[in-house]
């Protein structure tokens, strides 16, 4: 199963990367901006960013960097730690993600074409059920053998 999860993982990656590389973007650059737009705040940490996107600190870090260059988002000094940063999108940031959904849109009606409108549900319930119990600990359970 988790083999399985793998190569689903890499294989989704690898299938949108032309997608997102034909739009300026990489995919963990827009899911950044996504994470930012969806947010109360529209910031959050570098380290809060990177775990939710599942990707090293430092290549966040380059990603970050990356963004504020095009001014999608902009650094600032935490007002309660100097030594933290938030990351806020900025309007040009949101105008970015409002501009790319629409465009990969179809790619991720390729991506699922291949399920149907049952499976595709089911299969975001079961994905979401394993997020939460990763988060959880993920209590050991019998595995058939």
């Amino acid at each position: 199963m988790v083999r399985l999860l793998r190569i689903s993982g890499t294989g989704l990656s690898d299938f949108f990367e032309p997608a997102f590389r034909a739009l300026d973007l990489s995919e963990h650059s827009f899911h950044v901006l996504c994470l930012l737009v969806a947010s109360e705040t529209g910031s959050a940490s570098p380290s809060e960013l990177s775990d939710l996107i599942g990707t090293s600190r430092s290549n966040i870090t380059r990603i970050i960097e990356d963004l504020e260059t095009r001014g999608w988002v902009r650094r600032s000094v935490a007002p309660r730690d100097a030594r933290r940063f938030i990351i806020t999108v900025t309007n040009p940031g949101r105008s970015k993600v409002i501009d790319t959904v629409p465009q990969i849109a179809p790619a991720i009606q390729r991506a699922f074409s291949g399920l149907s409108a049952e499976e595709f549900a089911l299969l975001d319930t079961l994905l979401r059920k394993l997020i939460l119990s990763l988060d959880k600990g993920a209590q050991s359970i019998p595995l058939a053998m």
